[in-house]
């Protein structure tokens, strides 16, 4: 029985579905703070499936593109300072700037449904001959 796309994965699952060995995983672990799984009791290290990519990308730059681990973390520094804000800022601000729509805009909001609609109803009839 295989795990879902989504389970989280023990560290020699990580290191097999990433192509390295465990000891490798744990060393850019000490040395790229982007690489933080999931510590549960014991230590042990639980990869979600957002860590098993960043890892598959950081074996890439490593391996293939031949990258050093300084430039990766200088890479992975640089994109962070690029980041403007976190997504949960951006979610909150959302949030907090969400106000009570007026009636022009409920109007526009109602026409663009029926246009949605209108073309659901087009692309069922397409779909179905």
């Amino acid at each position: 029985m295989s795990k879902s796309p989504q389970a989280f994965r023990s560290i020699s699952e990580a290191a097999d579905e990433v192509g390295v060995p465990q000891h490798v995983l744990r060393f850019w672990e000490g040395k790229l703070d982007v690489i933080q799984p999931v510590k549960r009791a014991g230590g042990r290290r639980f990869y979600r499936p957002e860590d098993i990519q960043l890892l598959k990308d950081i074996r890439r730059l490593l391996h293939d593109e031949g990258m050093t681990i300084k430039g990766v973390e200088r890479l992975y520094k640089e994109k962070k300072a690029r980041t403007p804000r976190a997504q949960s800022d951006v979610a909150s601000e959302a949030v907090v700037s969400a106000r009570p729509l007026d009636d022009a805009a409920r109007s526009r909001l109602a026409h663009v449904l029926v246009q949605i609609e209108a073309a659901q109803a087009r692309l069922t009839s397409v779909l179905s001959r």
